[in-house]
């Protein structure tokens, strides 16, 4: 898993950016053009780690911001709770090793650690964001110095050479060699912390795209929706998505201000070079103990792009804290530096999508998702819906694996999701036929599908503030609002929404 990379980040999704170990495996197996997560990390990693919705897994909303009426409320734990059982419960009971590198941010107390939750190995970051590098600094004074852990015990500090992307795949190799020739299979999650900012990246990546994005974000995300027609991703009509006001033009911007985009835009297209170099070696791994042919490998991200810049995080801003940090022009992507890419760059991943993470947009919520190994026939493209709670039942179908009525002598709720094989083995076009409903909420962002059509509310500063209805597969950039003319499809998915709400438990924030 990725961490807030955008739909078009990747060569086989339209983008520029080198990624030729993703890029094989999108031609391995299946590509699918009409996946769904969250708008933000933790609800999504949730629902990826127990096939449930984010509402009743205990990630109502993220953890940092709770609003003061959701604080202990159920689905509101702020970790992954006791209703739900893990992927890795299962798998692990299931007589699977269970290993994760990198981010958890679904717990960071004892009792709700990754070790807690059925991994017999882990080395993870539990906070949301740090970073990349061995000083553990952390994106919010809340998580500074950020958490880490071990096979459940806190870190004090970290290995003096660490950079994110390549100690996790580091240590996740380590944890399948130490258990090799065991004759028991294995769940190996690796968690890229990239590219979330901060936007950092040793050499070779840290100059490799120097100069590549001079031309600003517009154009960027021009290239990106045309390559995404090309590839067939999109339909040929699809139309671009409509600028959002708040993002100010490239030609407006004064030199100065160019310069520091475009670099916050090198680095982030550097730290995903580098996440497909140390995930290729991974898999060069597996190749070498010949278990590469026998490894279904799942390849998504969690939300799309980010839009923040670093001091718009909850106290960010603070004098004290940005005091730590050296943004200069010539810091940015080094040690030391706190620089995220925002609000324009963050569009221009989206490619033809509108908006970005922390939204209900397609650019927020629709995300890449890979899927290959045995079993599964290669070079094909999926324009099924499916979503992130589906993850988990395609896994245990696959291992061939019940999801349990009750573990560890608690009851567990039902899961939402539903397997995936029936896509990649050709026997089904779809999972959700198109009359069925299926949405989500996030910090009052609401949406909910039924077949092509999206009822979506996007609140401000973002959004309309208002419902409004698109047919995403044909507008994926949410273009073309049909509210007005579709009024009854509109008012079917608003009741669909309500009483979804009812279902998990939405509490919305006060």
């Amino acid at each position: 898993m990725a961490d807030d990379m955008g739909w078009t980040d990747m060569g086989s999704y339209g983008g520029e950016i080198n990624t030729p170990n993703l890029d094989a495996l999108a031609q391995r197996g299946v590509q699918f053009t009409d996946f769904h997560v969250s708008v933000s990390c933790s609800p999504t990693r949730s629902m990826l780690m127990s096939g449930n919705d984010n509402h009743v897994a205990g990630l109502g909303n993220m953890g940092e911001l709770l609003a003061a009426n959701q604080v202990g409320q159920p689905g509101y734990e702020g970790h992954l709770n006791e209703r739900v059982v893990s992927l890795a419960e299962v798998l692990r009971e299931g007589g699977y090793h269970t290993y994760i590198a990198g981010k958890w941010h679904l717990g960071k107390d004892a009792g709700t650690r990754p070790f807690d939750r059925g991994f017999e190995r882990s080395f993870s970051m539990l906070v949301g964001g740090a970073s990349h590098w061995d000083d553990m600094l952390g994106i919010l004074p809340m998580d500074d110095p950020a958490l880490y852990s071990e096979n459940g015990e806190l870190l004090d500090e970290l290995p003096a050479d660490f950079y994110s992307s390549e100690s996790y795949a580091d240590y996740l190799i380590d944890a399948i060699r130490e258990n090799q020739g065991d004759g028991q299979p294995f769940l190996a999650y690796l968690a890229f912390t990239a590219p979330h900012d901060p936007m950092h990246a040793p050499e070779p990546w840290l100059s490799k795209y120097r100069g590549a994005y001079d031309e600003g974000y517009e154009s960027l995300k021009t290239r990106r929706w045309e390559a995404a027609k090309e590839l067939g991703l999109v339909p040929q009509g699809a139309a671009l998505a409509e600028p959002l006001p708040q993002i100010r033009s490239w030609d407006e911007l004064s030199d100065e201000e160019r310069a520091v985009e475009a670099r916050g835009m090198e680095v982030y297209a550097g730290m995903i070079d580098a996440v497909d170099h140390h995930y290729g070696r991974v898999v060069d791994f597996l190749k070498e103990i010949g278990e590469y042919d026998n490894t279904v490998i799942i390849f998504l991200s969690d939300n799309g792009a980010n839009p923040w810049y670093s001091d718009q995080y909850p106290g960010a801003d603070e004098p004290e804290f940005r005091a730590k940090f050296d943004n200069g022009l010539d810091n940015i992507g080094k040690p030391g530096s706190n620089y995220s890419y925002g609000i324009g760059f963050a569009s221009g991943s989206g490619g033809p999508l509108d908006k970005f993470k922390m939204t209900v947009g397609e650019g927020g919520i629709r995300v890449p998702l890979l899927i290959a190994g045995p079993g599964i026939k290669a070079g094909q493209q999926s324009d099924a819906f499916a979503y992130v709670w589906d993850i988990m039942p395609t896994i245990l179908e696959m291992a061939g694996l019940e999801y349990p009525a009750e573990f560890g002598g608690r009851e567990i709720e039902s899961p939402r999701g539903r397997s995936m094989l029936g896509l990649m083995d050709g026997s089904r076009d779809a999972i959700y036929d198109a009359e069925e409903f299926v949405g989500g909420e996030m910090m009052g962002g609401k949406w909910m599908r039924q077949g092509a059509f999206k009822a979506v509310l996007a609140p401000k500063p973002y959004g309309a503030g208002t419902w409004q209805l698109f047919n995403v597969v044909e507008d994926p950039g949410e273009s073309k609002d049909l509210a007005e003319t579709m009024p009854e499809k509109l008012e079917d998915l608003k009741a669909a929404w309500d009483d979804y709400a009812s279902e998990v438990g939405v509490i919305p924030a006060e």
